[in-house]
């Protein structure tokens, strides 16, 4: 056996453009250190991610695709009996649209990545009628475009580019995964009138306009130029999407977030990273990396998500004042993730796999109820109130859509490879198909309720490569692994990887154990708050349902440009007196998987995963007084 660290292991690499269906990169851009496998080699096995991509699935089809093209078709001057949705979605909203590009893409996600044939039917379906709203100068939208005029004329309007993108990604989304042409048709029309439309545009007058949000434009653009058959037109249109105001003190190294929208600025970065990938230009790296590095260290909370009333309203490493009903819009972590992705692609480190774990499990798992699919908006981490869900057909938030497409790719970013090795970043029950290694690995895992994980290597022949299995930061304990039950030695420290290069044998099992333990997460401008955890569990204490009724467990329908609202107030949460910096010392198992509770404390609490926990108050911070 053989121990190596990860990055010197990956001197020989796939090209880029390997990667979901697309195009050689330009003459010049970077190899990247590890490559995500497509969708569509994993399938999830039996376990909670299934289960929650389950639950997606039924949401997702309970929609009435009618429904969703109503106002689309009223635009094209086409007829429609179909009721209205509501919330954001309703016709005097002027963000309506956005949720069925968000739906395709679901879809697409789905059906790559389940093999779902039903759910990929549905998307074409929608892709048809779409492209028979596309009026001949290939607009399409929702509403007119009129919005765009006063987009134009820096007159009141809602962010139309924002919808915009997510109709083009979802076609694109269309194209990519689940190989409609008509999708990528009905996107070079959308791309054509994008470019009629900024054409006039001085740079002045056009970085003023991206001072209004535009999600992803830039990195949508940059993809479309990517796929076979893009060309350079569509790299220069994205390039035009690039915020230059906002990308410079962030290329020099400065974090000047505060006062910023984050959602609005996430999805730039991520277009930042595509045009560094494709054209290696190391600038655009440098925008995209440091702006993780600063997020993920200073403005993310135990939970991996960011913001506060959807903004960065303090300076850096300023937490403990920054908690609310209104924290973590889930948007900011479904794109957090998107962009960990490519940072880890660059640089195969384990901190960027930690911060995915931490945010998948605590930021993601918990923001869809079990028995309808609904979805958060915010995840709230200030103490004594809940997790406040949408009323179905009746809200339709941006989070409602980037959710519906979180919850139909659970199993991305499981693995990674180069050609030289398997990394395996998330322990998830899942099987992969590693065709060109001529490999099948089937995880089989119940974490985190056990840390233990089981890779079991299916090969018609004997095949050489290396096992790459991280260890996260909190694996403290005694770590170990077994190859076909016969102990292994030189176990990697918490923070890399343990490495296992050989050839490995049709049946070759390899179980890696990475016990679990309680530790704390201090806000790092007041370490007297803190978040209990469990191995990468955030644990939630539970604080009753008192006053909770059907109808305060839910929102109300939401208004245009409104966001929730609690019906009720917090209640109060206690404060814990500490005998020592180890947890353990006043947290004990209760016996039953995955729950505790405090001891000696003048109220003691039951804490559980908070992606478990449901339609009840809790609390994630904690003031913890240490005695002496």
């Amino acid at each position: 056996m053989k121990r190596r660290d990860f990055l010197a292991a990956a001197a020989a690499t796939l090209p880029l453009w390997r990667v979901r269906g697309m195009a050689p990169p330009a003459d010049g851009a970077p190899a990247p250190v590890a490559l995500p496998f497509d969708l569509a080699r994993v399938r999830l096995l039996p376990g909670p991610f299934l289960d929650a991509m389950s639950v997606n699935r039924r949401f997702l089809m309970a929609q009435d695709p009618d429904r969703l093209l109503h106002t689309f078709r009223l635009t094209a001057g086409l007829p429609s009996a179909a009721q209205p949705l509501g919330g954001w979605e309703a016709p005097e909203n002027e963000l309506r649209g956005h949720y069925t590009g968000h739906y395709l893409s679901a879809c697409a996600l789905m059906s790559a990545g389940a093999g779902d044939a039903e759910i990929k039917a549905r998307g074409e379906r929608i892709v048809t009628e779409l492209a028979h709203c596309q009026q001949p100068n290939g607009y399409l939208s929702a509403f007119p475009e009129e919005f765009f005029d006063r987009l134009r004329a820096g007159r009141p309007v809602w962010a139309p580019f924002y919808t915009l993108h997510k109709i083009m990604a979802g076609l694109l989304d269309m194209h990519t995964l689940a190989g409609s042409a008509q999708a990528l048709d009905v996107l070079k029309g959308m791309a054509r009138w994008t470019g009629a439309w900024v054409q006039p545009l001085g740079d002045y007058e056009m970085q003023r306009m991206l001072e209004r949000e535009y999600g992803g434009m830039n990195e949508t653009l940059y993809n479309l130029a990517a796929i076979p058959g893009g060309n350079e037109r569509y790299r220069y249109l994205a390039h035009r999407f690039d915020h230059e105001r906002f990308f410079g003190p962030l290329a020099a190294g400065r974090d000047e977030l505060k006062g910023l929208h984050a959602n609005t600025n996430i999805p730039k970065v991520i277009g930042a990273a595509r045009r560094y990938e494709l054209l290696g230009e190391a600038r655009y790296r440098r925008i995209a990396e440091y702006f993780w590095r600063e997020v993920t260290a200073q403005r993310a909370y135990c939970t991996g998500g960011t913001s506060n009333g959807e903004g960065w309203n303090a300076e850096p490493g300023v937490l403990a004042s920054e908690l609310s009903g209104y924290t973590q819009e889930d948007c900011t972590t479904y794109n957090m993730l998107k962009l960990t992705r490519h940072v880890f692609g660059w640089t195969a480190e384990s901190a960027c796999a930690d911060f995915y774990e931490r945010a998948l499990f605590n930021g993601i798992l918990g923001s869809q109820h079990p028995s309808d699919g609904e979805k958060l908006y915010y995840v709230s981490l200030a103490s004594g109130l809940w997790k406040l869900f949408g009323t179905p057909s009746q809200d339709y938030w941006c989070c409602t859509g980037t959710m519906s497409e979180a919850f139909s790719k659970l199993g991305d970013s499981i693995y990674f490879h180069d050609d030289t090795g398997l990394c395996v970043n998330l322990f998830i029950a899942s099987e992969l198909d590693w065709s060109e290694q001529g490999v099948r690995v089937r995880q089989e895992t119940a974490f985190p309720v056990a840390g233990t994980t089981t890779l079991t290597v299916h090969a018609p022949r004997p095949t050489r490569f290396a096992m790459r299995v991280r260890v996260p930061y909190w694996a403290v304990g005694r770590n170990a692994a077994t190859l076909n039950g016969r102990p292994l030695e030189g176990f990697a420290a918490p923070g890399g990887y343990f490495v296992l290069d050989r050839v490995w044998r049709d049946g070759d099992r390899l179980e890696v154990t990475l016990p679990l333990s309680l530790h704390v997460q201090p806000m790092p401008d007041d370490d007297s708050l803190q978040a209990l955890m469990y191995g990468p569990l955030v644990l939630a204490g539970r604080l009753g349902a008192e006053g909770l009724t059907p109808e305060a467990l839910r929102a109300e329908p939401t208004k245009p440009r409104m966001v929730p609202e609690y019906r009720l107030g917090p209640v109060l949460a206690p404060a814990f007196r500490a005998p020592s910096d180890d947890p353990a010392a006043w947290v004990k198992a209760t016996g039953t998987p995955l729950e505790f509770r405090t001891a000696g404390q003048e109220r003691d609490v039951t804490l559980v995963p908070f992606n478990s926990l449901f339609d009840e108050r809790y609390a994630i911070y904690w003031r913890v007084n240490h005695q002496t």
